[in-house]
């Protein structure tokens, strides 16, 4: 396991970052306690969160995703990273959501007590907030670093202008400034390289990414004209729809088809070498990789001792450059 650093800070984190999104609904306390040992004993410590998960929960599922995370941390609090973001509605009121200096602050404190900690290492705001001023938002971020309550901020889901606004909002006004993005990244889904990366790599942002495997596509465990399977992302609640419109579509299911074929011929896992694909980027700092039960990591790990040869790299390219190209979908949440 790769230990780089978050940007041009000198945070260092796991090249791989467990996301906990499952953790509440399709995994239980028990097994969500399992699936952060098993990361841990692999040498992540890069553990990544939202005050809204888990991810298709009814409202009153809201928070158990950081209070799984909240009695697994008990005694381990300094061997982990911790990042966690909001922005999502968290309750029925008109101020229970957004990335106003009211909500931030409410939201802020709510997943302190729920992670059972006085720090956040990354806190981040989930996506862009139209009707509240950029300024507003950095100067309460400001604040909770000064606090001492977070450590680093960062942002997801923001298109590139609205990072370098952001940048020069804090720049001008000497305020602490997004070090890390969290976009959307894959072989079915690089919209991103062409103004993002150049952007992060430029002012020495960290990138660290989620859906490296598409929601599960890229695994290779569906086939085209399939129905979605129910006990995954594509069937939740109030997430089936989004990660349906995401990935399931027949063109991109035979194209991952093709290149499992194309996995195999080489003795090679397709979930190992998407996720190895993802981590080759000079510009990744960290992948974001969940799991619904332990043993999915078996399958996924390996990845980060696995180095693609350029004609291995060639094909996972083509399998992008290979798709329809469509509008980048302006989608807030996974």
């Amino acid at each position: 396991m790769k230990i780089k650093r978050l940007g041009r800070t000198g945070l260092k984190v796991s090249e791989i970052c467990l996301g906990t999104m499952t953790f509440g609904n399709q995994a239980d306390e028990a097994t969500s306690h399992a699936i952060m040992d098993k990361a841990f004993d692999a040498g992540v410590f890069f553990f990544d969160t939202a005050d809204v998960y888990p991810l298709g929960g009814t409202p009153e599922m809201v928070g158990r995703t950081e209070q799984f995370i909240g009695s697994w941390l008990k005694g381990k609090r300094d061997k982990i990273v911790l990042a966690t973001k909001c922005r999502g509605m968290m309750g029925p009121e008109a101020n229970s959501q957004g990335a106003s200096r009211r909500h931030i602050m409410e939201a802020v404190e709510g997943s302190l007590r729920r992670l059972g900690t006085d720090y956040i290492d990354l806190y981040q705001i989930h996506s862009p907030d139209p009707e509240t001023p950029l300024e507003e938002t950095l100067h309460a971020l400001d604040d909770l670093v000064h606090s001492g309550k977070v450590r680093y901020i960062g942002c997801s889901n923001y298109p590139a202008w609205e990072v370098c606004k952001a940048l020069w909002i804090s720049d001008k006004q000497g305020l602490a400034r997004f070090d890390c993005v969290q976009p959307r990244y894959n072989l079915l889904f690089r919209h991103i390289e062409s103004e993002l990366f150049p952007l992060a790599v430029d002012q020495g942002i960290g990138i660290i990414c989620y859906n490296p495997l598409a929601g599960g596509v890229l695994t290779g465990r569906y086939q085209p004209g399939q129905q979605p399977v129910e006990g995954t992302r594509f069937t939740l609640r109030n997430a089936g729809r989004l990660y349906q419109a995401r990935y399931w579509h027949d063109i991109q299911l035979q194209a991952v088809a093709q290149l499992k074929k194309t996995c195999q011929e080489r003795n090679l896992s397709l979930a190992q070498v998407a996720l190895a694909w993802v981590l080759s980027h000079s510009a990744i700092t960290s992948a974001i990789l969940g799991a619904s039960k332990p043993e999915q990591l078996n399958e996924t790990l390996p990845a980060v001792d696995l180095k693609l040869d350029e004609e291995m790299m060639r094909i996972c390219d083509d399998v992008w450059y290979q798709l329809p190209r469509e509008r980048d979908p302006q989608i807030a949440y996974r």
